[in-house]
């Protein structure tokens, strides 16, 4: 925080609210012992979404400049733990520019110690076009080899 320039004591008080911290499980008449919990938000902590901003801004100024630098057309926009890829492209044009840029994202989350969970990812195509055509599964070529299909749709 201190290298983005923040106020030493904001600094301080994340450095601070981060570090010697216990916790311990109830659960009926059994009670664990406190274990450490140092360089962890709690589950619902009014600060989660702040700290997860600060931390993933750099993340997303320099994915935006990547894919800017190899004209890739694409937007990312997050929600906490939560994000989501735009390209308004035909699919296969879609596709390729999708397929880079969630290789980028992934190779910046895994520099920054975070983990994106591929298995959970989902991949939503909208089109304009009047005769309706089935959208190509989409291949992230990814080491675990993550192939998402296109989940049909009533809409």
């Amino acid at each position: 925080m201190a290298k983005a320039g923040f106020d030493n004591k904001v600094t301080q008080f994340f450095s601070n609210y981060l570090t010697n911290r216990l916790t311990q499980y109830i659960w009926n008449q059994f009670t664990s012992p406190p274990f450490n919990t140092d360089v962890r938000v709690g589950q619902g902590s009014s600060l989660s979404p702040i700290l997860s901003a600060l931390y993933m801004a750099p993340l997303f100024h320099i994915s935006e400049k990547r894919t800017m630098n190899l004209s890739i057309s694409v937007s990312l926009l997050s929600f906490v733990d939560d994000g989501l890829f735009v390209s308004q492209k035909s699919y296969k044009k879609s596709n390729s520019i999708l397929q880079s840029s969630y290789s980028i994202i992934s190779s910046l989350f895994e520099n920054f110690g975070l983990i994106i969970e591929h298995n959970k990812s989902e991949v939503f195509h909208f089109s304009k076009a009047i005769k309706k055509s089935e959208p190509p599964p989409l291949d992230l070529n990814l080491a675990d080899s993550l192939i998402l299909n296109v989940t049909k749709s009533d809409y």
